[in-house]
Order: C-alpha cells, then sequence, then structure tokens
C-alpha cells in the first residue's frame, strides 16, 4: 500500500486534504535550484535528526516554492487592499505556524525553511521565533504548582504571545520576544531576541493551532493562529515518538546533561535502564498526556501536514484543498 492510499485511512475519503506521496510532492519542486549544501545542512539538523540532502531537494524544495508562490500572492492582496483604502504603506510579515509534538524534529524543519525561503529573492528576510520564550518562569510555574506542565497551554503566557504577534502584523519595527534556555529550562531573565519587520516570520511550538470554546456571548477571542497565514502540523504515530524521544534523552545524558550546569544534569550519571525508566516515564506523564489533549487534536486545522515513518523520513505530504 503506497503512502497515499495509507494515509486515506487518517483523513476520510471526504478529507479536506490532497495527500501526496514523496515521489508525487518531490516533482514539484520543477526547477526550483537546490541552494542548501550539506555543510549548511548539518548545521541545521538537530539531535537525532538525520534529514538528507535528497529529502530537501525532494520534500522541502517544493514547500518552498509552494510558499513562495503564497507570500507573493498575499503580498500583492495586500497592496491591492491598501490601494483600495487608500492606507498607507507598511511591511506586513508573512507568518508561518509550524506545530507537532515534542521530538518529532519541529525545530529542524523550522530552521531548514527558513534558509531556504531566506534565498528567494521576493522575500530574503526570514526569522524564527520559538514559543518556548513565551513559557512562564520556572517561579512562575511552581507558584502555580504547574511545573510539571510545562508545555501545557496553561504553562505559556498567552497575552504576552497575542501582544507580540499582532505588533509583528501591525509593521511594528523591532519587536521583542523573550528567549528561553534549554540548558537552564527556564526563560532567561532580560534576555530577548529583535524582530524588525521580517518578509516571513516563522513560529514554531507545541500547541500554537490550538484553540478554545467560542464564547457564548460572540465576543471576539484572539488565538495565536488567528495571526498564521499558513500553518504546518509535523506528524508521526505515537509508538515512533516516544521511541524518538527516548532515542533524544539517551543522547543528551552524553551532550546537554553532561554541562554541570545543565537543569537536568542529574540525569547525566543514569544507567541504561534507569534512563530508559525515566524517559518513558516523562513522555508518558508529560508529552504523551500533552500531545493526546492538547497538541495531536490540532492536526486537522494545519494548512499541511508533513507525515513522518520510523526512519525520521517524510513519506508523504497532506495539502489542504483551495
Amino acid at each position: 500500500m503506497d503512502a497515499q492510499s495509507d494515509n486515506r485511512s487518517d483523513f476520510g475519503e471526504l478529507s479536506p486534504y490532497r495527500i501526496y506521496s514523496k515521489n508525487e510532492w518531490s516533482r514539484l519542486r520543477a526547477d526550483t535550484p537546490l541552494t542548501l549544501t550539506e555543510v549548511e545542512l548539518e548545521e541545521l539538523r538537530g539531535l537525532n535528526e538525520q534529514v538528507s540532502i535528497a529529502e530537501v531537494e525532494q520534500i522541502y524544495l517544493p514547500l518552498s516554492r509552494l510558499l513562495n508562490l503564497y507570500v507573493a500572492a498575499t503580498q500583492g492582496l495586500y497592496s491591492a487592499t491598501q490601494e483600495f483604502l487608500g492606507g498607507g504603506e507598511h511591511k506586513v510579515p508573512y507568518i508561518i505556524g509550524m506545530a507537532g509534538s515534542v521530538a518529532v524534529g519541529k525545530s529542524t524543519t523550522a530552521r531548514i525553511l527558513q534558509a531556504l525561503l531566506s534565498r528567494w529573492p521576493d522575500h530574503p528576510k526570514v526569522d524564527l521565533v520559538p514559543t518556548d520564550g513565551f513559557l512562564l518562569p520556572n517561579v512562575e510555574l511552581e507558584e502555580q504548582n504547574i511545573l510539571n506542565r510545562k508545555g501545557f497551554p496553561e504553562s505559556y503566557d498567552l497575552p504576552a504571545l497575542l501582544r507580540f504577534l499582532s505588533a509583528i502584523k501591525a509593521g511594528k519595527r523591532n519587536v521583542e520576544a523573550p528567549v528561553y534556555s534549554h540548558l537552564h529550562y527556564d526563560v532567561m531573565p532580560g534576555k530577548t531576541i529583535r524582530i524588525d519587520q521580517p518578509d516571513v516570520l516563522i513560529v514554531e511550538g507545541l500547541t500554537v493551532l490550538q484553540t478554545g470554546k467560542p464564547p457564548r456571548d460572540g465576543k471576539a477571542v484572539p488565538y495565536v493562529s488567528d495571526f498564521f497565514d499558513f500553518s504546518i502540523y509535523i506528524d508521526a504515530s505515537v509508538d515512533i515518538l516516544r521511541e524518538w524521544y527516548v532515542e533524544r534523552f539517551y543522547s543528551l545524558r552524553h551532550t546537554a546533561f553532561s554541562n554541570p550546569k545543565s537543569y537536568f544534569h542529574r540525569y547525566a550519571s543514569l544507567s541504561d535502564d534507569e534512563a530508559s525508566e525515566t524517559a518513558n516515564g516523562i513522555w508518558e506523564s508529560i508529552n504523551l498526556a500533552n500531545l493526546r489533549e492538547n497538541v495531536l487534536p490540532t492536526r486537522q486545522r494545519a494548512d499541511l501536514i508533513l507525515r513522518k515513518g520510523d526512519n525520521h523520513e517524510i513519506g508523504s505530504v497532506a495539502l489542504r484543498k483551495l
């Protein structure tokens, strides 16, 4: 059974998506040139990620071509609207949202797309903002007794994230976003990144496609995804995600966890059996719970779904029908 027919069982006969196998999708690259070298790709890969140049050619180049067309069309629509309204000219970034589980490879995908999109001549300034920076500081999470729910929707400073995206969409300059340290497992006080009117902004996070129940009184309730022009969900089976998370935990014991300054330094000395028990326990109680409650239910809200197999490779692409 090919990837296309296999995915029909996931999305149903009346799916709003058109499903492409890897070979079908790769043909949509057309004549898009490969602008990324193996050396550059190596710098973009995350821990245990196995993205190859071949996959960049087959999956990411067609995607960058599609997004380039969408950006150009949106810019044209904006110019026409401004002419109609007689408004002033100001730059409005095209915002791409990217969601998916822990360990699925969101950060690597975001970095590769950022590199490829920045090499299209019509939108050379492409920025990337992870929503980790908008997590509440550990001291606040501890006060609310939800430190063990970091990454769940309630652990984010949602008003701050919405203000940030609103300022970006308003075309404001030098908009600041907080910085998160995975080494310290906390938001870094006083540290920010500055986003200054990019052509494209990629916003990457676990639950960026989540919504809530609409208010009964009909009042407007903004969601993070309201600010997105295009959204991507990176998908994989639950069993595969667990395996990748445990593998990454093993690798971190000998890398980031070995740093005495690491919040998780206590895990560096675990035996293989202890590491397996710890990693599976964290996955089950935190990451799997969040995936089932808050992340996976947002998959069908994405404009495009990248489906990964057990070898980390993207086997099929689902694109929402227009």
